[in-house]
């Protein structure tokens, strides 16, 4: 007997769906390993409002006791927000989660996967993973590259994260053939801060261009997603120059404690939240709440 995926829609997903209207996708790392309970559920729950005053239906997606659920219920997002040793999930490991009934939240890379098999297309995130500083020795890079490469959704972020190797992330995602479009401006941005030293490979100024955008490389056959990097406010940025020290420092004491893989991007995130005496939090919810917003504009544009 031919097994069938273990994969189920919220009832308020299913009911968008049925009716053709605009879905976005949420992550649910940010939840799990983003920040602290409660404010990690109060934050996922003022995204997903933010998606639904956009005009858009919010799916915050994770794998629970070996199902994906796309979209999940208030007490199903309580539940996961106060959980213990949620994994964390990519490409990798979610399949062997899945098969032995496990729970984890998913990173870029298995939102993506989940969005596309529940036919979703637009995917709204903090930033992305890359290549990580050292990575030619180390060889740590980040699936959610790889996956932008092959899955066909578009993936709204606020650019790469500043405590990557930003040219060499930008590199991977040229060889790989996957659109850097760049939402309003000529600079590419770096997560806490608007504009960064690298300029825009594509640049495009509204959420219908983008969903043309996604439809062109439909009707051309090509495999991937697209990655939008949409600035963050100006109101909540911490410029680079008052940014990166911060950085170097977080960089520097991970690499003295031997922290790598998948423990790097946690302890960096943690570290920058005490070096800044928590502006990298505030901006880092400021910036995904944008990103939500933009995500749900494109999703609107590919509905019409």
């Amino acid at each position: 007997m031919t097994p069938t995926l273990p994969l189920i829609l919220s009832p308020e997903v299913q009911a968008a769906k049925d009716a053709g209207g605009a879905i976005v996708a949420l992550e649910s790392t940010i939840i799990t390993h983003g920040m602290p309970y409660p404010q990690n559920v109060e934050t996922a729950r003022v995204v997903e409002a933010d998606v639904r005053e956009a005009g858009a239906t919010p799916a915050t997606i994770a794998v629970l006791n070996g199902v994906i659920h796309v979209g999940l219920t208030d007490d199903e997002l309580e539940s996961l927000g106060q959980a213990q040793n949620v994994a964390k999930l990519s490409r990798a490991d979610m399949a062997v989660c899945i098969a032995t009934g496990g729970t984890g939240a998913t990173t870029v890379a298995a939102t993506m996967i989940a969005a596309h098999l529940a036919g979703i297309k637009v995917f709204a995130t903090g930033g992305i993973g890359g290549v990580h500083r050292g990575a030619e020795e180390t060889f740590d890079i980040s699936a959610d590259l790889l996956e932008l490469a092959q899955t066909a959704v578009t993936v709204v972020a606020a650019g790469p994260k500043a405590i990557l190797d930003i040219p060499k992330t930008m590199e991977v995602l040229e060889t790989q053939g996957v659109p850097v479009i760049v939402y309003g401006q000529d600079t590419l941005p770096a997560f806490w801060s608007r504009a960064s030293e690298h300029a825009a490979p594509l640049r495009l100024d509204t959420a219908e261009d983008i969903a043309k955008s996604a439809n062109m490389r439909t009707l051309l056959g090509l495999p991937g997603g697209q990655l939008i990097a949409n600035p963050i406010p100006a109101a909540d940025e911490i410029p680079v120059d008052v940014i990166m020290p911060f950085v170097e420092q977080a960089l520097s004491e991970a690499e003295a404690k031997g922290i790598a893989a998948k423990q790097v991007t946690p302890f960096l995130l943690g570290r920058m939240f005490e070096l800044t005496e928590g502006r990298s939090l505030t901006a880092n919810i400021a910036l995904v709440r944008n990103n939500a917003r933009l995500a749900s504009q494109i999703a609107r544009a590919l509905c019409a």
